[in-house]
C-alpha cells in the first residue's frame, strides 16, 4: 500500500494499492518497515517545496526494511537483510524499488525506527556543520530547533569535534532533552529578548556557525551577531509551518514580504557568509553522499532519538503533529507485518 496526493493539501492523501516494481540489475526491492518524517516532506505536501513532483506523487524521504529482491547486478546487498535508505520521495508506502547505492545495511544491533530516523538528519547536520561550515574545535556554533531530528545529531557531531554548543528550542519543556544530550548552552527562543539572550549564552565567545532553520528576525540577529569570517548555513525555513491541511496562505504571504534581506555587496563588508542546500541536490550526487555516511559512521555519533511512533494508518495524523513544531526527536511512522 503508498500513500499518494496531488500537492496542495495534506486531505488529498490517499492509500493505494501500487505494488512496487521489480528491480532493474542496479536495484533493489525493500519491504518497507519504518518511515522518518521531515519538514520537507510538509512543505511537498503542500507544494511549496521546488523540487515536488508534478501530479500525484508519494511523499517521504527516508525508510528503513527488509530487501525482498535484488537486481542481478547487485552483489553486497541480500534478500532478507535490514536496511535503511533515502529516497527522492516515495518513502511513505509498504514496498519500494531503488537504486542500491541509497540503501545501506542497518547497524547491528538498530531497530527499523532507528534506521528510519538517521540518514536525512545526519548527512544534514553533517554536511551544514563540516562540508559547508567548516566547523573546528574550540569555535562556537548556533543550533536551531536543537531538539530536533537535525539538531539532536548536528549538537553530537559539533561535540565530537570539539566545538562549543548553544542550542535554540520553542519551548522550556524540552530544556531536559538538550541537557540530556549534553549541549553547553541552550535558548528558549523569544523575538524580543533573543538579542541578548544569545549574547548573554555567548559570553566572551565568538558566534562563528549558524545552523539555522527559522528565519525571520532570529535570522536577522543571528546573522549579525555572527563574527567576521562566521557563516550561516540556512537547510529550511520552520517558521513557514502551520497545522492544517493546506498553508495559511495570508500568514505565508506576510512573512515572505517580511522575509530577511541581505546584500550581497555587502559581504565582503561585514565579511560573514549565508551559505544554503537541500539534500535533494545531494541526492543526485549518490557517491558524495556516501563518502559523508562513511565519515559519519568514523565519528560514532549514536543512534537517533525516536520521539514519536505512529502506525501506518496514523500516517496523516504523524504529519500533523509534526506540522505543529511540539516534537523532541524524531518522528516515525511503522509499518505493522
Amino acid at each position: 500500500m503508498t500513500y499518494e496526493l496531488t500537492a496542495g493539501s495534506l486531505a488529498n492523501l490517499r492509500l493505494v494499492n501500487r505494488p512496487p516494481s521489480p528491480p532493474t540489475p542496479h536495484e533493489v526491492t525493500i519491504a518497507v518497515r519504518a518511515i522518518g518524517l521531515n519538514f520537507a516532506d510538509v512543505f511537498a505536501i503542500w507544494g511549496l517545496y521546488s523540487a515536488t513532483p508534478k501530479g500525484a506523487f508519494t511523499p517521504g524521504l527516508e525508510f528503513a526494511g527488509e530487501v525482498t529482491a535484488v537486481g542481478t547486478d547487485v552483489v553486497d546487498i541480500q534478500v532478507g537483510q535490514s536496511v535503511m535508505g533515502v529516497t527522492r520521495f516515495g518513502a511513505y508506502t509498504t514496498a519500494l524499488t531503488i537504486d542500491r547505492r541509497y540503501v545501506r545495511p542497518l547497524p547491528p544491533g538498530w531497530s527499523m525506527a532507528e534506521g528510519a530516523g538517521y540518514l536525512v538528519q545526519a548527512l544534514t547536520a553533517y554536511y551544514g556543520l563540516v562540508k559547508l561550515g567548516q566547523l573546528h574545535a574550540g569555535q562556537t556554533v548556533l543550533i536551531h530547533s536543537a531538539a530536533g531530528g537535525v539538531g539532536t545529531f548536528a549538537g553530537r557531531i559539533a561535540r565530537q569535534i570539539g566545538a562549543h554548543t548553544i542550542g535554540t528550542i520553542g519551548g522550556s519543556a524540552k530544556v531536559d532533552y538538550l541537557r540530556r544530550e549534553g549541549y553547553d548552552d541552550w535558548i528558549v527562543r523569544n523575538k524580543r529578548t533573543f538579542r541578548n539572550d544569545l549574547r548573554h549564552a555567548l559570553g566572551e565567545r565568538e558566534l562563528n556557525l549558524i545552523m539555522e532553520c527559522i528565519g525571520g528576525k532570529i535570522f536577522t540577529v543571528g546573522f549579525e551577531e555572527l563574527a567576521p569570517m562566521g557563516r550561516s548555513i540556512v537547510y529550511g525555513a520552520a517558521r513557514y509551518s502551520t497545522v492544517g491541511n493546506r498553508p495559511n496562505y495570508p500568514r505565508l504571504l506576510w512573512q515572505y514580504l517580511t522575509r530577511p534581506k541581505i546584500d550581497p555587496q555587502n559581504l565582503p563588508e561585514v565579511n560573514k557568509s549565508v551559505m544554503g542546500f537541500n539534500l535533494i541536490w545531494l541526492y543526485e550526487r549518490a557517491e558524495l553522499m556516501a563518502e559523508i555516511l562513511d565519515e559519519l559512521s568514523a565519528l560514532n555519533v549514536g543512534r537517533p532519538v525516536i520521539g514519536h511512533r505512529f502506525t501506518f494508518a496514523d500516517l496523516p495524523a504523524a504529519v500533523r503533529l509534526f506540522q505543529g513544531g511540539k516534537t523532541m526527536g524524531k518522528v516515525v511512522v511503522e509499518v505493522n507485518t
